[in-house]
């Protein structure tokens, strides 16, 4: 079962590792030492053989071989060393002559002192290293050669040295390698356990900005942490923004038809002035609905549940259709509205007809509401090759006014919800029409922006791809 704990699970996998670790080099260590072993063991043999071979040949030259044979076994005795018979099979026998069943060794050459060394398996499993010296013996005695034999004990030897070896290993994996691993743990958690505690803390507060430490990955996670929260923090301070001027903007018409309500209910106003009453009521009760249902179509304008329906769309045929839509408002509150002219007529685009004829009545209805008596409002199409904010071809749709134009440092606020730069234009708008107006150039993949222009007035303009380029996911 896997451990739930990162911590937990880093130290067992540190102990995974040093058991691999100890069991791949204490196999590696065991075939070395066990080579070395025998390697030493068929040397002795071999340095024994070549210690007795002039005491053989003498024996040989006298015809005293068994002799010779038997006392050398006579020393040989307390080192558990064997003195065997070499037949020219490569077959083992005692000096009486009885068969020692097991595989046959390699037999040398012929010739004295010629020597060969190996293991062979005896058919009892035991493992017997040899080291076979060729003598030439009287013809018909059955002897190749005389064979130094003992039991191969460099695989006992080995696990005896790694008995020794081991246990220093695994110490010095304990001391190293345990704190490693903890330290390790703990460059881990320790970050991760500082995010879970500021994560508990965003639904209520703040957390702050959290240094980041510990590998890339939980630095990159705690970077993207910090940009949520900063995030987070500057849309709750637009929240409050938009809630303290949605009180602001309420507070007004619902004064108002708290007042006249109050003054038809107690008698106050009677005759004409109950039919302005009324009138006024009404006008107000209009007004809060319009902003309500300009705020949601906001929100569903930031939702993206009015998906544009691109179409073919003439702008100059558009500013003309604006001007002459509104031409009614503004000769009654004597303001000139016109075509700018333009030395080219701007090419066809694609675009949403509803969503750009909302964009030039928001942005002539805005003008119209900050234009004082004997003003003069402007609206303009142009067609150009490259503008901020979009790539390639582009449209721009103007609206310019000579007004008392933006207070300095507005011109970007403007487009914020229910942001009022300055009492001379706020007029009698919600506060969401500029707002509509980025958001809906934003969902054509284009752009808007406000600037004032000399002497005096304001220019709100809305950049429009030639070919929509949907943003967010947006259709």
């Amino acid at each position: 079962m896997i451990p739930r704990g990162l911590t937990t699970r880093i130290l067992a996998a540190f102990l995974a590792l040093s058991l691999a670790i100890l069991v791949g080099m204490g196999g590696a260590l065991f075939l070395v030492l066990r080579g070395l072993h025998a390697e030493a063991t068929q040397s002795a043999l071999i340095d024994l053989s070549d210690s007795i071979l002039p005491q053989l040949r003498t024996s040989i030259a006298e015809g005293n071989l068994r002799g010779a044979i038997a006392e050398i076994q006579g020393r040989l005795d307390q080192r558990d060393i064997d003195v065997l018979v070499v037949t020219p099979d490569g077959g083992l026998r005692t000096l009486a002559g009885t068969p020692v069943p097991g595989a046959p060794i390699t037999v040398p050459p012929d010739g004295i002192g010629v020597t060969s060394q190996g293991v062979t398996t005896l058919d009892d499993g035991r493992r017997t290293a040899y080291a076979a010296t060729s003598i030439r013996a009287r013809s018909g005695t059955g002897v190749r050669a005389i064979a130094f034999v003992t039991p191969d004990r460099s695989g006992a030897l080995a696990l005896a040295d790694l008995g020794r070896t081991i246990p220093g290993l695994v110490f010095v994996l304990l001391v190293v390698g345990a704190p490693l691993a903890w330290l390790l743990s703990r460059s881990v958690t320790t970050p991760l356990q500082r995010l879970a505690a500021a994560t508990a803390d965003v639904p209520s507060t703040s957390p702050g900005p959290i240094p980041p430490s510990g590998p890339t990955e939980v630095r990159e996670l705690t970077a993207r942490f910090n940009s949520m929260t900063e995030e987070l923090d500057r849309t709750r301070a637009s929240e409050a923004e938009l809630l303290a001027n949605l009180r602001h903007d309420l507070r007004t018409p619902l004064t108002v038809i708290g007042g006249f309500a109050q003054a038809l209910q107690d008698g106050t106003a009677i005759g004409d002035d109950a039919v302005k009453a009324a009138r006024t009521i009404a006008e107000e009760a209009e007004r809060l609905e319009r902003m309500v249902d300009q705020l949601g179509a906001f929100e569903r304008i930031r939702s993206g549940d009015d998906g544009l329906r691109p179409e073919p769309l003439d702008a100059a045929a558009l500013v003309e259709s604006t001007v002459a839509r509104f031409s009614a408002r503004a000769a009654e509150g004597g303001v000139a509205l016109a075509v700018a002219t333009s030395a080219e007529r701007p090419a066809t685009f694609a675009g949403d007809r509803l969503a750009v004829e909302r964009i030039l009545g928001n942005l002539v209805g805005n003008a119209l509401d900050v234009v004082r008596r004997g003003g003069h409002i402007w609206v303009a199409a142009t067609g150009v090759e490259t503008a901020s904010g979009v790539p390639g071809p582009a449209v721009v749709l103007s609206v310019t006014d000579d007004g008392p134009g933006f207070p300095p440092g507005a011109t970007e606020r403007v487009f914020d919800r229910f942001y009022r730069a300055d009492p001379a234009r706020a007029g009698a708008g919600s506060g969401l029409g500029l707002t509509i107006v980025r958001e809906l150039a934003r969902a054509h993949g284009g752009t808007a922006i406000a600037e004032n222009v000399a002497p005096h007035g304001a220019r709100v303009s809305a950049i429009l791809p030639v070919v929509p380029r949907p943003v967010d996911g947006r259709p």
